[in-house]
């Protein structure tokens, strides 16, 4: 099997592992992963299933050991997984790929799982006596905020990254006790991020301290190796009080580490902002710089209002701009002035790339201004390699320029991918606030801003989804709050009785998405949802709130098929972590080395949680 890798770069070269293909036309900075294989008990037996990697020989074949003696008859050409019908749960299982004429070195040994989730336990904060202390005088005081007992430090929003190089991911997972969207005054407790290996090890904790607001609008925290050492960073932004994995306090020049700028409200308005990378590793701090853009001497003017709440809501996203290596941006403001700051990272340093300001003039034809989503989508929409963002109603250039706007205003929700096989290029499919609006439900091409389908309305359209869930119908569907009706990707109405419109995932072995809504998931049978499997009967629950969503959704080991991270009901200290044990007939590459897919997976945290899509279309 002939190595693509030099140094942390993988050259994407997916075409043949799948259906359709995925292809890339530059060698893309990609992770270095492991076969990722696992085993699951279950009623036919073992179940195992591995990774084909993105930059091997698609027809590559396997061997399956177990305890050290092969017991697969003839080498696998097939889908990457397998029932040893004869496992139990004290075998150990490892499997060897072989290509190129030769037998490649094997997998690490697995221990089967009892169930069909493996339990990840996590070193679960306590909560500081003197915050709940406050957070209870401040509502006492201020009659201000929502919410009655504290229940403690629950698990939120997760991420992964290869942290030490090792070709496994580590889960990274962000603690909140008591949060607060932007619109709510109240205290919140100080937001926490831990790093876990998948046996449970805990590498490192970060504090973003007391000047750090906990809510779903601002820390947004991107995991991605940006320097190419083989080891993912994490990048989000900090402030006085902030400290790293190591104990130590994140400060510039005479910054006092101690301060506390939080107002009677408990917003923080005033006060330096930095933005920060971590060490993977070690949670070290490994670079810190101004935040950009600040706030501003006119909060009012630049954002909208002077309170705290549109100034301080903030996207991120990791670009390929250059098309080889990540970038990393960070942004501020959507409902008005909409900023993207875009920084590489050298493993020292972080430099500037660009800076795109929509500006504060209500000009939404020849500016971002006013069109950010609770959500973020970078792919390359025009096909020149390198990567665009598109910021709900607008869409920045690799360049830091404008590509286009749609004029149509913030949403909640939008989906990226070629949700249209017969069209070149990819598609967006976008829900909007705006009311009445003409296009409040939106599918346009991603790379000019053509409306293709656009439904009126007269409502905030708060919820939208598109996924490949009817194989009737060419191309994926897409349905919306704004009525019942689910629609082909022609726009014809194809049912009035639509599924949940929250996540989409690859789970029973076919080409179709299933849908997955809080710890339910569903199979979609042409005119209604089926339920597959409710994650609740595990004791699992999910998180957000309303939103429901999971802590992570991801291709994370295993074949093509995604994994559900949720976190126990009867122990908040533990995560469940839930993969398929369906067989499949589809050989793909790991979902981890499709481009867009790899980006969608490190955002999925902004914000408003919106599931990964793949950048080819590969269903039936």
């Amino acid at each position: 099997m002939k190595n693509l890798f030099t140094a942390a770069t993988l050259c994407v070269a997916l075409c043949a592992a799948a259906p359709s293909g995925f292809c890339a036309e530059k060698s893309r900075q990609m992770e270095r992963l492991n076969r990722g294989l696992v085993a699951v008990k279950c009623d036919s037996g073992v179940f195992l299933s591995w990774r084909l990697l993105g930059d091997e020989d698609p027809q590559a074949l396997f061997d399956v050991y177990r305890n050290g003696e092969k017991i697969s008859t003839q080498p696998l050409a097939g889908a990457t997984c397998w029932t040893d019908a004869a496992g139990t749960p004290a075998d150990r299982y490892a499997v060897k790929a072989f290509a190129d004429g030769k037998e490649q070195p094997a997998s690490p040994t697995v221990a089967p799982w009892g169930k069909p989730y493996m339990t990840l336990q996590l070193n679960r904060p306590p909560l500081d006596t003197a915050v709940v202390g406050m957070m209870q005088r401040w509502e006492r005081g201020f009659g201000r905020g929502r919410g009655g007992g504290f229940s403690g430090y629950m698990p939120n929003d997760c991420s992964v990254g290869d942290l030490d190089g090792d070709g496994a991911y580590e889960i990274i997972v962000k603690w909140n006790a008591r949060a607060r969207d932007n619109a709510h005054a109240g205290a919140t407790d100080p937001v926490l991020l831990d790093a876990y290996k998948l046996d449970g090890t805990h590498l490192w904790r970060i504090d973003l301290g007391v000047n750090i607001r906990a809510g779903a609008h601002y820390t947004q925290f991107m995991v991605y190796d940006l320097d190419g050492d083989g080891k993912a960073e994490l990048v989000c932004k900090t402030a006085p009080g902030t400290k790293d994995g190591q104990g130590k306090n994140v400060v510039l020049g005479s910054d006092d580490p101690n301060a506390d700028y939080r107002n009677e409200a408990g917003y923080i308005i005033s006060g330096p902002e930095y933005l920060t990378v971590f060490n993977g590793a070690t949670g070290a701090e490994a670079a810190t710089i101004p935040y950009n853009p600040p706030r501003g001497s006119s909060m009012r003017e630049t954002w909208g209002d002077d309170k705290g709440n549109r100034v301080d809501r903030f996207l991120a996203c990791i670009a390929y701009l250059d098309g080889v290596h990540p970038s990393v941006v960070m942004c501020r403001g959507y409902y008005t002035r909409a900023v993207l700051a875009a920084y590489d990272f050298d493993g020292k340093t972080l430099k500037e790339r660009w800076v795109y300001d929509s500006g504060t003039a209500k000009d939404t034809k020849n500016t971002a201004y006013g069109q950010g989503n609770h959500s973020i989508a970078p792919g390359d929409v025009d096909g020149d390699g390198f990567d665009e963002i598109t910021y709900g109603g607008a869409c920045i250039d690799h360049d830091g320029t404008l590509l286009y706007s749609t004029g149509l205003g913030h949403g909640d929700a939008h989906h990226l991918s070629d949700l249209d096989p017969d069209r070149p290029g990819l598609e967006l499919f976008d829900v909007h606030e705006t009311k009445p609006s003409p296009a409040g439900v939106e599918l346009r091409d991603a790379r000019t801003g053509e409306r293709l389908f656009g439904r009126p309305t007269t409502i905030d359209v708060g919820r939208g989804l598109a996924a490949d869930i009817d194989p009737k119908h060419r191309g994926f569907e897409f349905w919306s709050s704004a009525s019942d009706s689910v629609y082909s990707i022609r726009g014809e109405v194809i049912s009035t009785k639509k599924p949940s419109a929250n996540f989409r995932i690859y789970w029973d072995g076919d080409l179709q998405d299933e849908l997955l809504d809080g710890v339910k998931l569903d199979k979609w049978d042409g005119n209604r949802a089926v339920r597959m499997v409710n994650f609740a009967d595990f004791g699992a629950r999910s998180i957000n709130g309303t939103k429901q969503n999971p802590c992570l959704s991801a291709d994370i080991f295993g074949d093509w098929r995604e994994e559900v991270i949720l976190y126990s009901g009867d122990d908040p200290s533990q995560l469940m972590i839930f993969t398929t044990t369906m067989p499949t007939e589809h050989r793909m590459a790991t979902l981890m080395h499709d481009p867009l897919y790899r980006l969608g997976v490190a955002v999925q945290n902004v914000a408003y949680n919106q599931p990964p899509h793949l950048g080819k279309y590969v269903g039936k």
